[in-house]
């Protein structure tokens, strides 16, 4: 169940173009063997059919909500799934409506927990209270809702990355002849210029590591830019990154597995996450990354496994891990992160994941005495 959407977007099908996480992580269930349909908030009435997944469009009714939770009702669900927590409403009466065998999962997308006596606050917590499961890309990271009391300590509570990508590797001579990255060794940035990425911090760690590694190139494509007066006058301002920084600016989409198969290491300065998409579509075209230890990051990395972590805002941290990270690079290095992508982050991985949790949660419903019915 999706209850969001962009008013911009006129039609089912420009929806399901646009919103690629819900339909990978739809189609990647639907890989398991999992009977799959999903219920959208939108404009007008509709249902599209598409690889096997069953689309049923719901018109905005700001007072009524129940066509909504009928039209997830009549799914005749084993699991219902809501995208997000800040929902309240729609997701408050799942509990009401659904049969008691249906389990409630909340997926995570980002924000963070609001104030307990806030408005919304009184609204979500009385939802998070009914869901049986909460999925989080690290689950490090539903230690601040706990904190403030939205989930229980005891409550479930499983790992599973927000979404995955399509992108593919490019043969990297062929990638390099568009995109002319250079450097020994190419380090690439993707990410908006603001001071949640911090691309100060990254220039300052990257200024320190030239000096271990004078011929590295930073290539820093971006389209949201805050913070591009800062960043160009902090390159302007020093010999060394004059040299070796290139500002790309945006990119179309369709073009950046070019980038990120010419680059050998990827590097952000992230504060705060909620999955990392950048990072993950640069693992799928088996880029080394470097980049802040923050929860998420590790788990996309395996704890580092195929990168190396930097402690956030911290810039002579930042000079240590890309030093470290070049020392180590090596032949296999590519394929080193391919596989794990494979294995852990692929739309496949992901879709499989997916269905042990849902699995998992069913049997404990079960167990509590609730009869279910296993995923079909």
């Amino acid at each position: 169940m999706n209850g969001a959407f962009d008013p911009r977007l006129a039609t089912p099908n420009a929806l399901l173009d646009a919103y690629h996480t819900l339909t990978g992580w739809s189609d990647a269930l639907v890989g398991t063997g999992v009977s799959t349909s999903v219920v959208q908030e939108f404009s007008e009435d509709a249902s599209v059919h598409r690889r096997g997944v069953d689309y049923i469009f719901c018109r905005q009714r700001r007072s009524d909500l129940d066509p909504f939770l009928a039209a997830v009702v009549g799914c005749e669900p084993d699991i219902v799934h809501v995208n997000g927590f800040e929902a309240p409403d729609a997701a408050r009466g799942l509990r009401r409506v659904l049969p008691a065998s249906v389990p409630i999962v909340l997926q995570h997308h980002g924000g963070k927990p609001p104030r307990r006596l806030s408005a919304l606050g009184r609204t979500m917590r009385p939802t998070m209270n009914q869901a049986d499961a909460f999925l989080f890309t690290s689950v490090a990271q539903a230690q601040p809702w706990i904190d403030r009391g939205y989930i229980s300590p005891d409550a479930a509570v499983f790992d599973v990355p927000e979404a995955s990508t399509a992108i593919a590797p490019v043969p990297r001579d062929e990638a390099q002849a568009k995109t002319g990255l250079d450097g020994s060794p190419s380090f690439l940035w993707v990410g908006r210029l603001d001071t949640n990425k911090d691309p100060l911090t990254v220039l300052a760690g990257f200024e320190r590591a030239l000096e271990a590694v004078p011929g590295a190139a930073l290539t820093m494509v971006f389209g949201a830019d805050d913070l591009i007066g800062e960043v160009r006058r902090r390159v302007a301002a020093s010999a060394k990154l004059r040299q070796r920084v290139r500002l790309i600016g945006a990119v179309p989409y369709g073009d950046m597995a070019d980038w990120y198969s010419s680059a050998d290491l990827f590097v952000l300065g992230s504060h705060d996450e909620s999955c990392g998409y950048a990072l993950i579509e640069a693992c799928a075209c088996g880029v080394t990354p470097v980049v802040t230890d923050i929860a998420p990051f590790r788990a996309i990395t395996s704890s580092g496994s195929i990168g190396y972590h930097w402690r956030v805002g911290d810039s002579d941290s930042c000079a240590s891990a890309l030093t470290r990270a070049v020392a180590q690079l090596g032949n296999q290095s590519r394929r080193i992160v391919l596989d794990h992508f494979a294995a852990s982050l692929s739309w496949t991985a992901v879709g499989r994941r997916a269905r042990a949790i849902y699995e998992a949660v069913i049997a404990e419903r079960a167990s509590k005495g609730h009869t279910a019915r296993m995923l079909n």
